[in-house]
């Protein structure tokens, strides 16, 4: 299950509970005026899922900084101008997908209503996006049921400058739109093309899996989202290379940049980021920074993580 089906599992949850005392992992670093949250996310939830326990409540309120993976600009136009003009050379939707995996293919495209000759005039990326949106309306996800949209309210900034209650909290973003685009669209034809079929082979077994990567999340099991990745058979080195370890790179320089500017940050960004041994911690403990670990109430008797 590649990077882009992980994705997939998480619209197709719906009929999940959250547990009686969910508590995601939760970590912590800084210096002497400094304090800097790493929380890993799941883009997206359950409706009404809980997942907020007194630590993460406290370490958000006690932040002046949100920073999350990256900032979309609500303006369409804006958007819009990132995505290339239609091109009719390109080869049909369909024969972009293994013969294999054709038929499944066909199925899901037909249920979500797109028309298959607009797809078949975009970049394949492109159409494996257009594809998700569509499965998200299908089943009625709302995209602000995830961890990140349920967090910003917090931290938006006031309505005016000269408002009473005005705040100098604030959100920012690890990177730009632009720059998430451009990781999909910049990968090889065949690894959109792998993308693309994903769809359709973990069709079957998509809500199982994401059941799974649930539960290890809500749970703060940190070895078991870092064994789903590394089990992860469809993430090729390349694609893990490009997803993965690079950006953790530059998240973890950034980082380490920002324990110059004095300030508590809620970094929170996938949970596959903060896991295994390319984590944004592990990157950090290369760098002489000791990452620890936060437990909740109930799990305080486990065996702290460091890295």
């Amino acid at each position: 299950m590649s990077l882009f089906r992980r994705a997939l599992t998480a619209l197709l949850a719906l009929i999940l509970a959250a547990p009686a005392a969910a508590s995601p992992a939760l970590w912590r670093f800084g210096d002497a005026d400094t304090t800097i949250y790493l929380f890993g996310t799941i883009h997206a939830l359950p409706p009404g899922y809980k997942w907020q326990d007194s630590r993460i409540e406290k370490a958000m309120a006690s932040s002046d900084t949100l920073v999350i993976e990256t900032l979309l600009d609500k303006d369409p136009q804006a958007i819009a101008s990132l995505f290339p003009p239609p091109d009719p050379s390109l080869p049909p939707i369909l024969e972009r997908v293994p013969e294999k995996s054709r038929p499944a293919f066909a199925a899901l495209l037909k249920k979500s209503g797109l028309d298959p000759a607009m797809l078949s005039r975009m970049p394949t990326w492109q159409a494996s996006f257009m594809l998700m949106g569509a499965m998200m309306k299908d089943l009625g996800i709302q995209r602000d049921a995830g961890v990140e949209n349920s967090l910003m309210p917090a931290f938006a900034p006031p309505p005016s400058p000269d408002a009473k209650d005005a705040s100098p909290r604030k959100v920012e973003a690890l990177e730009t739109a632009s720059e998430q685009l451009a990781l999909f669209a910049n990968l090889s034809e065949a690894d959109q093309r792998e993308m693309l079929a994903s769809f359709a082979d973990g069709h079957s077994d998509a809500k199982d899996d994401y059941a799974k990567l649930l539960t290890a999340w809500a749970s703060g099991n940190e070895a078991a989202i870092a064994k789903a990745f590394a089990d992860d058979k469809d993430l090729t080195p390349h694609l893990r290379e490009i997803l993965l370890r690079r950006r953790n790179a530059n998240w973890a320089e950034w980082l380490k940049k920002r324990l110059a500017t004095p300030g508590t940050v809620f970094v929170a960004v996938g949970a596959g980021h903060l896991a295994g041994p390319l984590s944004v911690q592990s990157m950090l403990a290369a760098e002489g920074i000791t990452v620890e670990r936060i437990w909740s109430e109930r799990d305080r008797k486990k065996r702290p993580t460091r890295h």
